[in-house]
């Protein structure tokens, strides 16, 4: 095997090539997912050679999902670079199906990087496309001291690079941020006047950082004591900015980096505050970007067994993802159908109970409503609708199921 392995997959055809979900789970994510090194023992970062590398496959609306490990604790350095006009995004999960960062743009251009620590653990890097569109792209995994795949980060493409303004930052608290962090601090200022803000910790803490003011659309980025980018993050909630970072950070100096993509006079607010997972997820299901649980803790609807035709009309809030639930009890193809009523525009997603994604959706249908045909099989699924533009309004929903002809 070759340090730097390459492989072709697509999220919907590599199952073939994935250790089995009890090894390697990542919550469903690292399913179907591909070892970077070429199989478990060659995809340990901390004792490889060099970098490992895999040429990967997105299809429409998919990821695709590098797994690795790293047997010991350091830094390490997360790419994803498109081809041609290709734009990926990645989101690196650990073992439990926790996100511990997620990054755009971070490697300059469109291109993506997340440089961490990480301690000891089996890990799951999914890399998919930012409009969903089909693309082909260089996902790379090393340590710090590996050769970089991408430039790395230009804030607002062509603005103040990341980490402008932390030689001047100015600081968020004073002295230690630790035990302030229950209550939460804030500060208001242009990103003209106020480019970045520095905080200290004296112990271990997991943090949320937002930047918020739709008008200045900002650019949040974290760095650490050493200029090393930890984070970035752009239009988390509408055109606002949020990072969490669900691995603790360890004590001392961070730079909190901001740039804006529209009016850098107009005031933004920046948060920091103790990283709660609850809320965290809550936010990924309104968002529709992973599926909530079975068990009466997030609103879903069941609409019950599909025979042959279900019809369900659904008024979409603001942005939140409305979830449903309905089971299959033979094989076949599912049609789902969603109708925006009053220039709504649709995007759907359809997971199986156990959290995949077995389909995504928008514009597929006429104009933008959405349209997806899945083949599925007995089981129970979950549907999230949403509208991309963040309305509200009337979403018309056809579920259609046809049999194998006999």
């Amino acid at each position: 095997m070759t340090k730097k392995h390459l492989a072709w997959a697509s999220g919907a055809v590599m199952a073939c090539a994935a250790l089995p979900a009890a090894a390697q789970d990542c919550g469903g994510v690292g399913a179907g997912g591909i070892w970077i090194g070429g199989g478990p023992g060659a995809s340990d970062i901390s004792t490889a050679a060099d970098y490992q590398e895999q040429l990967a496959l997105v299809l429409l609306g998919n990821q695709y999902v590098s797994l690795f490990s790293v047997s010991n604790h350091g830094d390490y350095r997360l790419e994803a670079e498109g081809r041609g006009a290709g734009d990926p995004i990645i989101e690196l999960f650990d073992n439990a199906g926790n996100s511990v960062m997620t990054d755009d743009d971070g490697g300059g251009g469109t291109s993506s990087r997340i440089e961490t620590a990480l301690s000891p653990g089996n890990y799951c890097l999914a890399m998919s496309s930012f409009d969903g569109s089909p693309m082909t792209g260089t996902v790379r995994i090393g340590r710090s001291e590996h050769e970089p795949l991408t430039a790395g980060f230009t804030a607002g493409g062509g603005g103040a690079p990341a980490g402008a303004g932390c030689e001047n930052a100015v600081p968020l608290a004073a002295g230690s941020l630790n035990a302030q962090l229950a209550a939460g601090l804030s500060a208001t200022n242009s990103i003209n006047s106020t480019p970045a803000y520095s905080i200290s910790l004296d112990a271990p803490a997991m943090i949320t950082v937002t930047a918020e003011n739709e008008n200045a659309d900002p650019v949040l980025t974290i760095l650490d004591g050493n200029g090393v980018l930890l984070a970035e993050n752009d239009d988390f909630d509408g055109l606002n900015s949020r990072i969490d970072m669900s691995q603790p950070l360890q004590p001392g100096d961070y730079c909190i980096s901001l740039s804006a993509l529209s009016d850098g006079n107009a005031p933004v607010t920046v948060s920091v505050s103790e990283f709660d997972p609850a809320e965290a997820l809550r936010i990924q299901y309104n968002n529709g970007e992973i599926s909530p649980p079975l068990d009466g803790s997030h609103p879903v609807t069941n609409l019950g067994t599909v025979t042959t035709r279900t019809r369900q009309d659904s008024t979409t809030q603001g942005g939140i993802a409305t979830w449903y639930s309905f089971e299959v009890q033979d094989s076949g193809l599912m049609l789902i159908e969603v109708i925006g009523a009053g220039g709504g525009d649709p995007v759907i997603t359809l997971f199986d109970d156990l959290g995949r994604e077995v389909g995504y959706n928008d514009d597929g249908g006429e104009g933008l409503d959405s349209l997806l045909a899945v083949k599925i099989n007995p089981g129970t699924y979950v549907l999230g609708l949403n509208d991309l533009n963040e309305a509200s309004g009337l979403m018309r929903v056809v579920l259609e199921r046809y049999v194998p002809a006999r």
